[in-house]
């Protein structure tokens, strides 16, 4: 049977808009709030298609039988058809079975206002809407009974789309000589206006315009203006010519700086370690990256199990130019004493059993004790380390105590170590000076003799990686300096020198599928000592240099390169030279995406006694990465080259 058109079918909202020549619309909205018709709404406003939404689930979730009518819409345009699919109000009511014919006419009446400002939040404003209602023919024999006996029918030609013509962005104060910070604003205005979101030529749509002024507003109260806010928005829309023109100004508030730190929560510790700790410059502008930094800093130094930091801006009088407001940090201590007990397996040393115990108040001086008991195949090792809190200046003094037997070359080295001197740790560089006291004793046949020395040691590491677990870009350059004389079996001068370094570069981005692009990049490594002596010089064993293994020269063991005497016999050199090249790149599993990446790479490295003696030792192989929430778990097949041996090496996690 035709389809017949019902009687309530909406004759009048059929007819195509009337136009006005140069038909301007000013919205004008002050601090995000609606005027007009609700055709543009403020940043912290929701749309209400968000409730819509809401309510079309409540419901559906309650109905029973069939529904009111089914609901349709014709158009070109995809995008608008999904959007007034989800977001109409006529949604809310098609699940009704009992929907009267009084509220359906007067739902068909309110539909064309509905869909007109539904499309403008789009940026379409010369729409051609036309609604009508159908009866559906009668089901037949074996149809599913919950079929609408009526369909709506939304026909709509969206016609052009409203781009940008301008977007102005002020800030209140930009320039003004009667403050402080005026020359600062106008600076702050001009990166505004360069990075706002939409710039002239971009497409209108009222989420897009929300978006704009909140990102403008979070950069602005990102540094100095922690209580910006949106004085006024205004957005002028030239329908005939589909053109937009965008004004917003900003309030920035009063030039804010940091106060002092305020420690709640303190009960064991003393909370001006903490405000040494966390480093928050009193008086220096504020910064909400500084804040979070200085959390980091308080939740990493072992102290804590809880940090929060805030800013106290209660006090602050918005109208004041400038203002000082203190931090609040809000911290969980953590236990006094602390004992982990460990197991792992590397197939450089076999299996391996640890035990790490914390005292974070030692008696009487107060320093922090960090002693550390592991045994592997290779390695046993007794350490403790004492640190005291930092003074003002960030600088705290150590002690460090460690006893160690190792297999180093092909011998086995019982080795003390006893260093103390001060230490600074930034948020990308650490430095470090103190005095050092060595001695190796080697056993097995032909060991060098037992040996000690004592060095003057300045270290400095600076890390400046874009992720410090799992980094992509970046690079660190560590070095260390020592000077001093051997004490046993006589004592002779000479220096240590040693330099390592790593980056990444990208090499291109990889798409891994739904909209996800990843890059591709090479990791370079590099490192290099010496050890400048006379050659009569019994430098203790501890001081030269080997290498191989995990993180230097895959495809050999655990340092065993090295230096070699007359009966091939192995132990460290004096000279040190390594080199790695590897490209690291994202995989992609059937056309998915994953956290995998493959890994080709080679390696280098060389360790003599004299630099004319340096001899390459060759590692080639590949391996895979997997993105692991605690860094990068590798696991890579390398070939030795010199020893023509095939090697597993395995690591997790990333450090510099």
């Amino acid at each position: 049977m035709p389809t017949k058109t019902s009687p309530l079918s909406s004759s009048a909202s059929q007819r195509a808009p009337a136009r006005w020549p140069a038909l301007l619309f000013s919205l004008l909205l002050a601090g995000g709030a609606l005027t007009g018709c609700g055709l543009l709404r403020g940043g912290d406003a929701q749309q209400p298609a968000d409730e819509r939404q809401g309510a079309i689930a409540s419901d559906a979730s309650e109905r029973s039988g069939p529904d009111a009518f089914a609901l349709e819409v014709q158009t070109d345009d995809a995008q608008v058809r999904e959007y007034l699919s989800r977001h109409m109000q006529l949604q809310r009511f098609r699940h009704l079975p009992d929907l009267q014919d009084a509220e359906l006419r007067r739902l068909l009446g309110a539909a064309e206002a509905d869909v007109r400002a539904l499309l403008s939040t789009l940026g379409y404003f010369s729409p051609e809407i036309a609604v009508a209602l159908h009866d559906n023919p009668a089901p037949g024999a074996g149809a599913r009974r919950d079929t609408p006996a009526r369909t709506i029918t939304v026909s709509v030609t969206p016609g052009q789309r409203t781009h940008i013509a301008s977007a102005a962005i002020e800030v209140a104060g930009s320039g003004d000589p009667a403050r402080p910070d005026g020359k600062g604003l106008a600076r702050r205005q001009a990166q505004l206006q360069r990075g706002f979101g939409l710039q002239p030529g971009a497409p209108f749509t009222q989420n897009d315009w929300d978006d704009a002024k909140s990102q403008g507003l979070r950069q602005l109260q990102s540094r100095r203006y922690p209580l910006a806010r949106v004085d006024q928005s205004r957005a002028e829309v030239d329908a005939d010519r589909a053109e937009a023109a965008l004004q917003v100004r900003y309030a920035p508030g009063p030039d804010v700086r940091f106060g002092e730190v305020q420690i709640k929560g303190s009960e064991r510790y003393d909370p001006e370690g903490a405000r040494r700790i966390a480093r928050v410059p009193a008086g220096a502008p504020y910064s909400e990256q500084g804040l979070l930094d200085a959390q980091q800093r308080l939740a990493s130094s072992g102290y804590y199990d809880a940090v929060f930091l805030a800013l106290d801006t209660e006090a602050i009088d918005q109208d004041a130019p400038a203002a000082v407001a203190p931090v609040t940090a809000q911290v969980r201590e953590a236990p006094l004493k602390k004992a982990v007990f460990g197991v792992g397996l590397s197939t450089d040393s076999g299996p391996r059993l640890s035990l790490d115990h914390t005292h974070n108040r030692l008696p009487g001086i107060g320093w922090r004790a960090l002693s550390k008991i592991e045994l592997d195949r290779k390695h046993k090792l007794l350490s403790t380390d004492w640190t005291a809190l930092p003074d003002d200046d960030g600088w705290r003094w150590f002690s460090g105590l460690r006893l160690q037997r190792e297999t180093t070359g092909d011998y086995e080295v019982n080795s003390s170590r006893l260093r103390g001197g001060r230490t600074k740790s930034g948020d990308r560089i650490d430095r470090s000076y103190f005095l050092q006291l060595d001695t190796a004793k080697s056993q097995g046949e032909g060991a060098p003799p037992s040996s000690s020395a004592l060095t003057a040691n300045y270290g400095w590491t600076g890390r400046y990686f874009n992720n410090s677990t799992n980094p992509t870009r970046g690079w660190g350059v560590a070095a260390e300096l020592g000077v001093g004389t051997t004490l046993h079996p006589v004592r002779r001068p000479f220096t240590r020198a040693y330099v390592r370094w790593q980056g990444f570069r990208p090499m291109g981005r990889v798409d891994l599928g739904e909209g996800i692009r990843r890059e591709s990049r090479l990791a370079l490594r590099a490192e290099g000592g010496a050890v400048l002596a006379r050659s009569d010089a019994p430098i203790p064993v501890t001081q030269l240099f080997l290498t191989g293994g995990d993180t230097t020269v895959r495809g050999y063991g655990w340092r065993r390169i090295g230096a070699r005497t007359e009966n091939d016999t192995l132990y460290g050199g004096r000279y040190l030279a390594v080199g790695s090249v590897e490209w690291q790149h994202p995989i992609t599993v059937r056309g998915n995406r994953s956290d995998f990446e493959s890994a080709t790479f080679i390696d280098v490295g060389a360790v003599a006694d004299r630099l004319g003696d340096l001899r390459a030792r060759v590692g080639v192989g590949a391996g895979l990465r997997w993105r692991s929430p605690v860094g990068p778990l590798q696991a890579d097949l390398a070939y030795g080259v010199q020893e023509q041996q095939l090697r597993l090496h395995l690591r997790l996690g990333f450090s510099f």
